[in-house]
């Protein structure tokens, strides 16, 4: 299920009112106006005539560059730049550094139902956090089944049938110093084109669900540094049944034969098998350990492979 998070302006302002120290000026009734886009950009071509610069639902910023050069214009002139800036529907207006509104852009505001708000810090500033904020905030996600942990500094989800024992192997990887993102239920977010971001609705956050001990408290049990609230995902770990060994086909040279893909980007995966006397929690260490030498140009069947030939070479 994937899917698009709405955020109106009003959500924008509650969260950012403080460290932005963003206030109203007009448009309060525009409230409820939709962000599709995460960039907040300047549009000081658009006062020009430029339109092709502008684009709806945007947060558009207005600085020092822009009001001076509105201050510059005739009585006509500021007329026309306020409706090239307004012939598109904008998500909101943000004013910085404290600039004089003039009358007419107020005005106009209130008229189009366009929030316009206000803060003392410079466009730069505003911009970086609008940006940043809005990223998370419209980046697409989806949900997943699983257990998503950090392991060794790696964002590892690990998936499987029901009761192949995910959380039990979660659960051992805390024990040896690991940290637990999310249990069952996994938010994966793509804030990068090639980088999703995983964390836990708030609502199971820092819970971790073992048969036969029921829900623990995994924060309290083990302490702060046991949890973590969110990760990138680098690699996906299947936990796979013995008898399902020969239907997917293992490959039992590399470690990460496959990949699998989500939201459009392609995650490295590694097939498990579970059976009786195996040591999960290590196995899953040591995948880690070999997708890291591997993000480093370091492929151990590919150094075998060139051993071979050696051998072969040296034997002909």
């Amino acid at each position: 299920m994937d899917q698009l998070n709405p955020v109106t302006v009003e959500t924008l302002f509650r969260e950012l009112a403080e460290p932005l120290q963003l206030r109203w000026l007009a448009g309060r009734e525009g409230a409820g106006r939709t962000l599709s886009s995460e960039t907040a950009q300047k549009p000081t071509l658009a006062l020009i005539g430029h339109l092709n610069f502008v684009h709806p639902n945007r947060v558009q910023m207005l600085g020092c560059a822009e009001m001076d050069y509105l201050r510059g214009l005739s009585e006509d002139g500021l007329d026309d730049a306020i409706r090239s800036l307004f012939s598109t529907e904008l998500s909101a207006i943000v004013v910085s550094n404290d600039e004089t509104v003039p009358e007419v852009l107020r005005q106009t505001a209130e008229r189009t139902v366009t929030p316009l708000l206000a803060s003392p810090l410079a466009s730069p500033v505003l911009m970086s956090h609008l940006g940043h904020y809005l990223t998370q905030h419209l980046a697409e996600t989806t949900a997943v089944h699983g257990v998503y942990l950090e392991v060794l500094g790696i964002g590892v989800l690990i998936k499987g049938d029901a009761g192949v024992g995910k959380s039990e192997l979660a659960l051992e990887l805390v024990t040896r110093g690991h940290r637990l993102v999310a249990d069952d239920y996994v938010e994966l977010k793509r804030v990068a084109p090639q980088t999703l971001e995983g964390n836990c609705p708030p609502l199971l956050r820092d819970f971790l669900e073992v048969r036969g001990l029921g829900i623990l408290d995994v924060r309290t049990l083990f302490g702060e540094t046991a949890v973590k609230r969110s990760k990138n995902l680098k690699l996906i770990v299947e936990l796979v049944h013995p008898e399902a060994v020969g239907k997917a086909g293992l490959n039992r040279l590399d470690m990460v034969a496959s990949t699998e893909t989500l939201l459009g980007v392609d995650i490295p995966k590694v097939c498990i098998p579970v059976a009786a006397g195996r040591n999960l929690a290590v196995l899953v260490e040591v995948a880690v350990r070999n997708h890291i030498l591997k993000s480093r140009g370091i492929n151990p069947l590919d150094r075998f492979i060139e051993r071979q030939h050696a051998a072969i070479g040296a034997g002909s």
